[in-house]
């Protein structure tokens, strides 16, 4: 049984940062990448990073790009996502997800989802 559980979320001051942790098991999770989405309260989910299953290559939505640090250990089966200079406008559940396309962006190319991770940003 594939298991994501993310973890690091909480509330925060605006400027603050999180590290955001997914811990996956159940899978071969080199063979996956690995996305972070968020959604936002009365919003759609969004796409945030996502990074290769090797070589590390990533691709983050430009909303996020200059904030956000996606990074995995394929040895720790983890995904994380470093958040600096948070907003307010950061506040969202954010989940975790595993795909089998290469650095996909959208929600339907990834099959295994976590249960989210609350963060708040105060202003």
């Amino acid at each position: 049984q594939v298991q994501l559980v993310e973890s690091g979320g909480g509330l925060v001051q605006a400027g603050g940062s999180l590290r955001l942790s997914c811990a996956a098991s159940g899978l071969t999770f080199s063979t996956y990448t690995m996305g972070w989405f968020r959604q936002a309260p009365g919003k759609e989910r969004e796409f945030v990073a996502t990074i290769s299953w090797s070589r590390g290559y990533t691709n983050y939505a430009d909303s996020v790009k200059s904030r956000f640090t996606i990074s995995r250990d394929n040895v720790k089966n983890e995904v994380y996502l470093q958040i600096d200079s948070l907003k307010p406008e950061d506040t969202a559940v954010y989940y975790c997800a595993s795909s089998r396309f290469q650095l996909g962006s959208r929600d339907y190319e990834y099959n295994y989802w976590g249960q989210g991770t609350q963060v708040t940003v105060s202003s």
